[in-house]
């Protein structure tokens, strides 16, 4: 008797198998960083072909083996196709999967990590919100809902308007967090906070950030 799973998620990641196949890295709400393979997913009329690249979004069916999973059905509710036409919008959420990728965990619910990356990847979408501050509040609330957000760095003198925006993302849920804006005096020392956030709490570089600091 074959093992079926249906999972929410998204794929983080998409690496060429063989002639035709892929492995995908999914984020998923049920079992957390999954890999998984799509048989044929790079042929021309392949079912998979557009299901299975980064940040697609929806249902996947999946055969459980003894070693791996296997797509046999993949159902996409979004595919986040506007984002992808943006350069830079591309890359700002590259590096989200990317810091997903850094904090999921297989075998481990990731309920709030997923609703994370998804409305900051529609938060990228928003034509009133800048792309860095949606970097920012991005940094700020994984960190958080990890519980390794370090604290506001010792040092710095912020406007009350800072530290109150500080707070406000630290505390609100992820369906609020996008609903506002700031000045370009705080969105500077958003950016210096965050970055010396991140400093302090990632021990390794990520190649999207790279990318996107030499723009």
């Amino acid at each position: 008797m074959q093992d079926f799973v249906v999972v929410t998620g998204m794929v983080l990641k998409a690496t060429p198998i063989g002639d035709y196949d892929r492995r995908v890295l999914l984020l998923t709400r049920e079992r957390g960083k999954i890999s998984a393979f799509a048989k044929g997913a790079r042929r021309q009329n392949s079912r998979f072909m557009a299901a299975t690249n980064p940040f697609c979004f929806g249902e996947f069916k999946l055969f459980e083996g003894r070693n791996s999973y296997n797509i046999t059905e993949a159902s996409i509710s979004n595919y986040f196709a506007e984002l992808r036409e943006d350069f830079e919008g591309a890359y700002y959420g590259m590096y989200f999967l990317e810091i997903a990728d850094y904090y999921a965990r297989e075998n481990n619910e990731d309920k709030v990590l997923l609703k994370l990356l998804y409305q900051s990847l529609r938060a990228l979408l928003a034509v009133s919100l800048q792309n860095r501050l949606v970097r920012y509040i991005f940094e700020l609330k994984a960190m958080a809902v990890e519980g390794e957000f370090p604290g506001l760095p010792t040092g710095g003198l912020y406007t009350e308007s800072t530290v109150y925006a500080v707070e406000y993302i630290l505390a609100s849920s992820i369906e609020k967090l996008y609903t506002f804006t700031v000045t370009d005096q705080v969105l500077s020392e958003l950016g210096k906070i965050a970055g010396e956030c991140c400093r302090k709490v990632f021990d390794r570089p990520f190649h999207s950030l790279e990318i996107l600091e030499s723009l």
